[in-house]
């Protein structure tokens, strides 16, 4: 693996068939859409992620999905970029948020954990929350039902046709990102999903 990398793009999720294309996982889709867009094989096993190298545009990335549990992602991510000499700021982290409604997603540039246990332990890892995100809403689940069931649900037949669209703007916000920096990516796509 290339230490030139530009950026580190890390999906969240949790590793293993049990949680695949549940909700919380949605991070992992994202990063398995651009893998697959830009011919980037996530076949290397590094710092306890699953990773992959290779080009969106004329930048070089490191795609990433930890393998370890949710609230166990920051070790493997700040360890792989500490590897590939990242600052947090080339760090883009995506992942799924109950505070957002289904079907939107936003990017916001830094911020706290906001209780989302990834997050969490991103921040404390790195020790910083200034890195941008990619949040991708899952909305929350109505009053009857647990969020821990709710985040560790698959989606439905029509949840996941619902979601297709907002997986690949996800995907296009990042290649925005790295083009044309995080504001004009906020303003192109904050406007285009609201």
């Amino acid at each position: 693996m290339s230490l030139n990398a530009h950026w580190l793009i890390a999906g969240l999720g949790n590793p293993g068939p049990r949680y695949q294309n549940t909700r919380h996982n949605v991070g992992f889709m994202v990063v398995d859409r651009i893998a697959r867009r830009y011919d980037i094989s996530l076949s290397e096993k590094k710092h306890d992620s699953l990773v992959g190298t290779g080009f969106i545009e004329d930048f070089r990335v490191i795609l990433s999905k930890p393998q370890k549990y949710m609230n166990q992602s920051g070790p493997p991510i700040a360890r792989l970029a500490a590897y590939a000499g990242l600052t947090p700021d080339r760090i883009i982290v995506i992942h799924d948020d109950i505070d957002i409604i289904f079907g939107k997603f936003k990017i916001k540039t830094k911020g706290g954990h906001g209780g989302h246990n990834g997050l969490r332990s991103i921040v404390a890892a790195i020790g910083t929350g200034d890195f941008p995100r990619i949040r991708i809403g899952i909305g929350r689940p109505d009053t009857t039902a647990d969020v821990t069931d709710h985040v560790l649900g698959r989606f439905n037949a029509e949840e996941a046709r619902m979601i297709a669209p907002v997986l690949e703007c996800a995907e296009d916000a990042v290649k925005s990102i790295l083009c044309r920096g995080l504001t004009e990516a906020m303003n192109q796509f904050h406007k285009s999903v609201s």
